[in-house]
């Protein structure tokens, strides 16, 4: 699987960029038909702590699964993040199936 990630004005350490390669490979463990993904990390300007945003958008046959979250660490939104596309996954998968 090809991943792209882009940080919007900072630069992303790799132990973090291999962080979120191991997440978002993961996926492909439930649905195997991932051709790839773009990850964006946007750092928030707000007065809140939860400024750190991460969107991934996993390439599929016909429509793409995006999701997006914010939260304190890139780490903790990238959980978030992975978490709602497995779900989007998993329904598109049983789609498939006709279940």
């Amino acid at each position: 699987m090809n991943i792209n990630i882009t940080a919007l004005h900072f630069k992303v350490d790799q132990k973090l960029e291999k962080f979120i390669s191991e997440k978002v490979e993961k996926l492909s463990q439930v649905y195997d038909s991932i051709i790839g993904a773009d990850v964006t990390l946007k750092l928030e300007n707000t007065d809140k702590p939860e400024s750190k945003t991460v969107e991934i958008r996993i390439k599929i046959r016909g429509n793409d699964a995006l999701a997006g979250k914010t939260a304190k660490t890139f780490e903790e939104a990238c959980d978030e993040t992975v978490a709602a596309l497995r779900r989007q996954l998993k329904k598109v998968k049983e789609k498939e199936r006709g279940l």
